[in-house]
């Protein structure tokens, strides 16, 4: 009997409602993922291994070594070695095998061990997959608890592939990561962004068979795989993508390596590291490597260190107190020349700020570089409630001639549902945006089909009039991305009290020459 959906994702949650005695909500996710992936290994190889014992009866007229060499050529795609060879203590670091002495001491000294030995056994696919494993230190995380936890999730159904389809375990992996979202609140947008945001910005993107896919922020995966679920959606080989991502949390990069690999996607990779200061992905001339599709949702307005001397940095180079366009930049120079095309969200306050700013957005606007902004509604993120937008860029000369020279502004702040912790977008909501955005224009600039959105397509040189801001309010004008907003009021208010006091030093400076005095300064 096939196993299902609801099933699984309820003898999930059982298992990690075992380590409520032991951590808040937060940190389920570092216990459970790498269990339930090692439960996942250790289920596939084991039902491998029976169905090639059925095969070769006989082994008696096989070595030690020629018996390992076929069943690894022809049934297994990885090993799971032995702990402690040679002692007494020998065992498979297996789940069955570590699962048989959870009454006895030291059950975290074993998992992490039979962990360790999985990633040390299979370099190419699980190295530093687990993460720092923290947890299994009897400090962090009591070993009665651990063996809760294991007798919990080992009532779960088999996980191979005979018994349980890859769709019915990625959705359980991804439930999982939800649930845990839900109830850890801001922290979960370290890692989690919301699967409608994703779904639109990858539905605008479009993804096709045997592209190259790149996250440079990729949190747990998820613009990943439904870069790749999307495209199967529509009738395409989501299996053919080229997946990437890089990732500066070493535990949330394994979450998205398993997170991958519970969706049956193996033609992956996902470095770990700052993307900003040590880019993963490189051409041999040591420039980054270029991709035909990027995604992002990266940290808002972080504070970094401002390149010296790079040459990502178009335009020049954003400030320390806020990383956004240092993050544009760069996925615009991951953009393939001939078809590629970013996504990403940020806040507001990328369409309106000077200084650096100003004149990086300057330079992207007069390479034609920005396809589009999309005004998204407030409180749709777990880390943050202020509204943001989406930004649309191709790579130079690949706009479509309708698109060229101008910019696509498109409010949907208005389009959501309100949900028990934050908004969100349904499929509807997701479609009207996308109507939008792929309509055609009239002389003014107003689409034929805006699915019901405020939408208008302004050419360059009432950007330029603008003085280059695009606050979505200046080309629509009831925009609700002028609503206020405690974070975008913040930003505007700084900018214009910036400008006020230039205004103020130069009128200072004309008093002064003119011999009037007696104002302050």
């Amino acid at each position: 009997m096939a196993v299902t959906q609801q099933e699984i994702q309820s003898r999930l949650w059982d298992a990690a409602d075992e380590l409520r005695v032991a951590m808040p909500e937060a940190q389920y996710s570092s216990v459970v993922f790498p269990l339930m992936f090692w439960k996942y290994l250790s289920d596939t190889w084991e039902y491998n291994h029976q169905e090639f014992l059925a095969q070769y009866k006989d082994l008696d007229n096989l070595s030690a070594e020629e018996a390992h060499e076929i069943e690894y050529r022809d049934h297994q795609s990885f090993e799971i070695p032995s702990i402690h060879a040679g002692t007494v203590q020998e065992r498979r670091a297996s789940w069955s095998s570590i699962l048989a002495t959870v009454a006895q001491h030291g059950l975290g000294q074993r998992v992490r061990a039979s962990l360790q030995a999985i990633e040390s056994a299979n370099p190419d696919k699980f190295s530093r997959l687990f993460g720092s494993m923290t947890w299994t230190s009897e400090a962090v995380l009591p070993g009665e608890v651990l063996a809760s936890v294991m007798r919990a999730m080992d009532r779960t159904p088999k996980m191979h592939e005979d018994n349980m389809s890859h769709d019915v375990l990625g959705g359980a992996y991804e439930y999982l990561l939800k649930r845990f979202s839900d109830g850890s609140g801001t922290r979960a947008g370290q890692f989690f962004t919301p699967r409608e945001v994703v779904e639109l910005i990858i539905e605008l993107l479009a993804p096709k068979n045997h592209e190259s896919v790149y996250d440079p922020t990729c949190g747990s995966g998820g613009m990943l795989i439904a870069s790749a679920s999307l495209l199967k959606s529509h009738g395409g080989r989501g299996y053919t993508l080229n997946l990437n991502g890089q990732e500066a949390v070493t535990d949330t990069a394994g979450v998205a390596r398993m997170n991958l690999f519970m969706h049956n996607l193996t033609e992956f990779k996902v470095e770990i590291g700052d993307t900003l200061r040590d880019p993963r992905f490189k051409k041999p001339d040591g420039s980054v490597k270029q991709f035909d599709v990027i995604v992002a949702n990266p940290p808002y307005s972080l504070k970094w260190k401002p390149w010296a001397n790079d040459p990502r940095a178009l335009g020049g180079t954003a400030p320390a107190k806020s990383a956004d366009w240092a993050f544009v930049q760069h996925m615009i120079a991951s953009m393939d020349p001939k078809k590629g095309r970013a996504g990403v969200v940020l806040p507001h306050g990328v369409l309106f700020r000077g200084g650096e700013e100003g004149a990086i957005r300057r330079r992207v606007l007069d390479e034609n570089l920005l396809e589009a902004v999309i005004g998204l509604p407030a409180n749709l993120f777990y880390n943050t409630t202020i509204p943001t937008c989406v930004l649309v860029f191709r790579a130079p000369g690949t706009k479509a001639p309708e698109r060229q020279n101008g910019v696509l502004f498109i409010d949907a702040s208005t389009h959501f549902t309100k949900s028990t912790n934050r908004n969100i977008l349904t499929d509807i909501d997701i479609a009207n945006v996308v109507a939008a955005y792929h309509s055609t224009f009239d002389v003014d600039g107003h689409p034929a089909h805006p699915g019901g959105l405020a939408a208008r397509f302004a050419p360059h040189s009432e950007i330029v009039v603008n003085e280059y801001d695009l606050n979505i309010g200046r080309y629509i004008k009831h925009a609700a991305a002028e609503q206020e907003d405690l974070g975008t009021l913040i930003d505007v208010y700084n900018v214009a009290r910036a400008e006020r006091q230039k205004v103020e030093q130069r009128m200072l400076a004309v008093l002064a020459s003119a011999g009037i005095e007696g104002f302050d300064e």
